[in-house]
């Protein structure tokens, strides 16, 4: 062999052995491990489900804040033939200007996050730390016109990106 392979051939080792060093430094200083852990988040604060969720697994209630009559219920039987849970239609009792208002607490984080994305990202959050059930409240306002299509539903969710938790509460942990 010449000098010139044992060389180079000694070159990729130390270079091999320095990037392996580097690669266990990383891994053992890492910190991020813990970032999405509840321990730190401050006491009293609601841990959000920010889960993705399929329209199999998100329960909803439709209103109606528009002048149209039946329009709750139209609307309800769409998000049904989309394999929505919709538990109630009703009339809200005051109109709203809007696309549509989603009503919702921690555990519907993930829930909401996606029924954005089936007004375009032109519906309004509207998130009570206070409330205890995964269900989300859809209030059809005077803006809305109609559901968007799958293929407008999947393109809306990538612009919007993952959910996130909501100002005053911590994701809740991934179980692993």
């Amino acid at each position: 062999m010449s000098f010139a392979r044992v060389r180079a051939l000694v070159v990729v080792g130390l270079l091999a052995v320095v990037a392996l060093v580097f690669v266990v430094v990383a891994m053992v200083r890492d910190t991020q491990g813990k970032a999405g852990a509840a321990g730190g988040c401050p006491e009293g604060w609601p841990l959000a489900d920010i889960t993705l969720r399929e329209p199999k697994d998100v329960k909803i209630n439709v209103f109606n804040a528009t002048d149209q009559i039946g329009l709750a219920g139209n609307i309800a039987d769409d998000f049904r033939n989309r394999k929505f849970q919709v538990k109630k239609t009703a009339t809200a009792p005051k109109g709203v200007d809007e696309v549509a208002l989603l009503r919702y607490g921690p555990k519907g984080v993930g829930s909401a996050h996606l029924l954005r994305a089936y007004f375009l990202n032109n519906a309004e959050p509207v998130y009570d730390a206070k409330r205890k059930d995964d269900t989300v409240d859809v209030v059809l306002g005077n803006g809305f016109q109609q559901l968007a299509t799958t293929t407008e539903v999947n393109q809306s969710l990538g612009d919007l990106g993952a959910p996130e938790a909501p100002a005053g509460s911590c994701p809740m942990p991934v179980e692993k």
